[in-house]
C-alpha cells in the first residue's frame, strides 16, 4: 500500500453561544473567539483506503494548506502509511519545526493502518489501561473484556465575571464534569475571585485548572497560589503560568507554592518536557498531538512523563470530530495520560463527521470501529469550506 495524495480542506465553524450550552464568547488574555478555522487533511492510498487528520490554522488558511499539500505531501506520497516512524524522521525542513504540519498527515496514516487491519487505533497503541479509570469501583467493573470505553474530560470556560462564572461552574457540575479549566491572565486578583466564586458555588465538588497562557509573572503566580490556599482551595494545577523556556523560574515557582504547576506551551518545544522533569520544574505536562507531530509524538512524551513520575493531560485546541477521535484513541491507548483531558467539543454549532460525539456525564466514548472510528461528512465540509 502506498500514499497517492495529500489534500487539505480549510473550514470555518461557528461556536455555539454559552447561554445555549456552548462556549462563545471564549475569552482569554489574548482575545475572544466566536468561530474557528480548522484544516481537515485527507490522505489517500492506492488501496482505496483514505485516512483523516485535523489541525488548526497557522498564520492563514492559505499558508497552512500550502505547507501541507505542497510541502509535506511530496515528502510522503509514494511511501507506505504503515512506516509512520520512518515518515516522522523524513519530514525535516531546515530552520523550522514541521511537526505541526506533519501531525494531521501522521494521524491520517494511523487511521489508514487501523482500517486496513480492521482495528481501532487505540488497540494498535497497546489497548486500554487502568490509568483512565477514575476510581477503584470503575476498575473492578472494567476487568477483562468488560472495561468501559469512556474517557473523562474537563470542561473548559473562558474569562467571565465572578458572578457569571459561578453559574457556569454549577452548570458544569450538573452536566457531570469533575474538573473545570478556566482561562486567566488579564487580572490575577480577579482570577482569584473567579475561582473562589466557582468553588463556593459548587461547594468544593469541582476541581479547577487555571490557565493564564503565560500571562502572569512569577510574583503574580505566587500570590494567586497563596490567596487560593488561604481560602482552602487547591487547584488541580496552574497551567503554564509564566513564559516558556524559563525553567529556572518555573522551578522556583514550584518551590514557592503548594499549587501544582503544569506546563503546556513549554511541552510544544522539542526536549523541553524532559528538561523540565530533570529540573523538577513541573508536576504535570499538558501535551498536544499537533505540536508533538502526531500520535507517535505524544506516545514519546507519555513515555518520558511516565518514567519521570509526572502526570499528563491532553490539551484542547477547539477540536472537531476528527481530532477529537484521534485524542480519544490516543489517551485511551497510551499509559501515562492519567488526568482528564480538556474539551470544548460541546461548543460547536456543527461537526464535520457523520455521527458527532455525545458528551455524557463529562465523558466521551472511544470509537471501537477501525482506525479513528469516524467518517467525514463531505457535504458539511463543503458547506463550511473557506478556500
Amino acid at each position: 500500500m502506498r500514499i497517492t495524495d495529500v489534500s487539505a480542506f480549510p473550514v470555518n465553524i461557528p461556536l455555539k453561544p454559552i447561554e445555549d450550552g456552548g462556549i462563545a464568547p471564549y475569552r482569554t488574555n489574548h482575545g475572544e473567539l466566536y468561530d474557528m478555522d480548522r484544516v481537515l487533511v485527507r490522505v489517500e492510498t492506492d488501496a482505496g483506503i483514505e485516512g483523516w487528520g485535523e489541525v488548526r490554522v497557522f498564520l492563514s488558511p492559505e499558508a497552512t494548506v500550502s505547507v501541507i499539500e505542497d510541502g509535506v505531501g511530496p515528502l510522503v506520497v509514494g511511501q507506505s502509511p504503515f512506516e509512520i516512524e520512518k515518515l516522522r524522521r523524513q519530514v525535516f525542513i531546515e530552520y523550522t519545526n514541521a511537526n505541526m504540519f506533519f501531525a494531521p498527515v501522521e494521524t491520517a496514516c494511523w487511521d489508514i493502518v487501523g482500517k486496513e487491519l480492521e482495528r481501532p487505533v487505540s488497540e494498535l497503541l497497546g489497548g486500554w489501561t487502568v490509568t483512565h479509570q477514575t476510581n477503584m469501583q470503575d476498575r473492578e467493573q472494567s476487568k477483562g473484556d468488560r472495561h468501559s470505553r469512556e474517557v473523562e474530560f474537563a470542561y473548559c470556560l473562558g474569562i467571565f465575571s465572578p458572578e457569571e462564572s459561578r453559574e457556569y461552574a454549577k452548570y458544569a457540575l450538573e452536566e457531570g464534569y469533575n474538573v473545570l479549566k478556566t482561562k486567566a491572565g488579564r487580572d490575577w486578583q480577579e482570577d482569584v475571585e473567579r475561582i473562589r466564586a466557582m468553588h463556593e458555588a459548587v461547594d468544593g465538588e469541582l476541581e479547577f485548572r487555571l490557565d493564564p497562557n503565560q500571562g502572569w509573572t512569577v510574583e503574580d503566580a505566587v500570590r494567586v497560589g497563596a490567596k487560593l490556599e488561604d481560602s482552602g482551595i487547591y487547584l488541580q494545577y496552574m497551567e503554564q503560568p509564566i513564559r516558556v523556556d524559563a525553567h529556572g523560574s518555573l522551578r522556583q515557582l514550584r518551590t514557592r507554592t503548594r499549587q501544582p504547576i503544569a506546563a503546556n506551551e513549554d511541552t510544544y518545544i522539542p526536549h523541553n518536557l524532559q528538561k523540565m522533569i530533570a529540573e523538577d520544574a513541573i508536576d504535570v505536562g499538558v501535551v498536544d498531538i499537533t505540536p508533538a507531530g502526531g500520535i507517535s509524538g505524544v506516545r514519546q512524551l507519555a513515555n518520558i512523563a511516565e518514567d519521570g513520575g509526572i502526570s499528563l493531560s491532553h490539551h484542547c485546541a477547539f477540536d472537531l470530530g476528527i481530532r477529537t477521535a484521534a485524542i480519544l484513541q490516543t489517551v485511551y491507548g497510551l499509559p501515562g495520560i492519567n488526568l482528564a483531558s480538556d474539551t470544548a467539543y460541546y461548543g460547536w454549532e456543527t461537526d464535520v463527521i457523520e455521527e458527532p460525539f455525545t458528551i455524557d456525564d463529562g465523558k466521551l466514548t472511544v470509537p471501537s470501529e477501525p482506525g479513528l472510528g469516524i467518517s467525514v461528512d463531505m457535504d458539511t465540509v463543503e458547506d463550511h469550506r473557506i478556500l
